[in-house]
């Protein structure tokens, strides 16, 4: 009796699965073979998986390499989503004025589940090694943002997602898993987030929460750039910029409901 609704719902999961692996790497996009063994499964069902998707117009096959990115149904339905725009068009004011008082990179990011997505990117910047742009997705654990957001969890949820996250970029190298920790060790010293080229190698970045009625992280604001231009030595004035920054969207912006 209950079969077909389990399987039902599984099948929705593993779609979901796929696409917000999609949604990583959307100008780069996916070869089936990857994004399969990214996904952790076969290729076969990743395929019948992929054309329901390709269907439905959440998915695109883009017909020049074929490989998978977003689809268009994608973008049209987050239209429907007027206040996380709402919000993010709040947010504008305090992110440049973040990027024009560091001449560099302020973001705004979300926090989805364990990750978190790029929102918003404001200030020109040729920094080797800065990949995240608006929709990229990553684990939280990564950047002083993601990180910010982390330690502003209850203690329970926050280990959780730590070791999923630690977990999840296993596969990139024990470099890597070695730099993220550190960072983590870096922020929680310091009671925010701080990356001093902890993870790329001359960009230093610096994050804090944002926090929705019920005092839950739902966001966070980050600051990055260069070590010469973001050194260490100014690490109480970009927290005091960025908590004031914080504050003011609290006041003005709110939280999305």
């Amino acid at each position: 009796m209950h079969a077909s609704p389990v399987r039902g719902t599984q099948t929705l999961s593993r779609a979901v699965v796929l696409m917000k692996a999609v949604a990583e790497r959307p100008l780069q996009g996916w070869r089936l073979t990857d994004l399969a063994a990214h996904c952790g499964f076969d290729k076969g069902s990743a395929h019948r998986l992929l054309a329901g998707l390709v269907h439905e117009r959440l998915v695109l096959q883009r017909p020049s390499d074929r490989h998978y990115v977003p689809g268009p149904l994608l973008y049209e339905l987050g239209l429907g989503v007027t206040p996380l725009a709402a919000f993010q068009q709040r947010c504008a004011p305090a992110l440049a004025r973040m990027a024009r008082l560091t001449r560099g990179l302020a973001f705004l990011y979300l926090k989805s589940g364990a990750e978190f997505v790029c929102a918003a990117r404001v200030g020109s910047s040729s920094l080797k090694g800065m990949s995240v742009e608006v929709g990229t997705r990553r684990p939280l654990v990564v950047s002083a943002a993601g990180v910010a957001i982390l330690l502003a969890l209850p203690a329970e949820e926050q280990a959780a997602v730590e070791k999923a996250n630690l977990k999840q970029i296993e596969p990139v190298g024990a470099a890597r898993v070695a730099a993220v920790r550190k960072m983590l060790r870096r922020s929680r010293r310091h009671g925010f987030g701080v990356n001093l080229a902890d993870v790329v190698p001359g960009i230093n970045a610096f994050g804090v929460p944002l926090f929705d009625a019920e005092r839950r992280p739902f966001a966070s604001i980050s600051v990055v750039g260069p070590v010469a231009a973001m050194p260490r030595t100014r690490l109480a004035e970009f927290e005091a910029m960025l908590r004031a920054e914080a504050a003011r969207i609290q006041g003005e912006a709110g939280a999305p409901p």
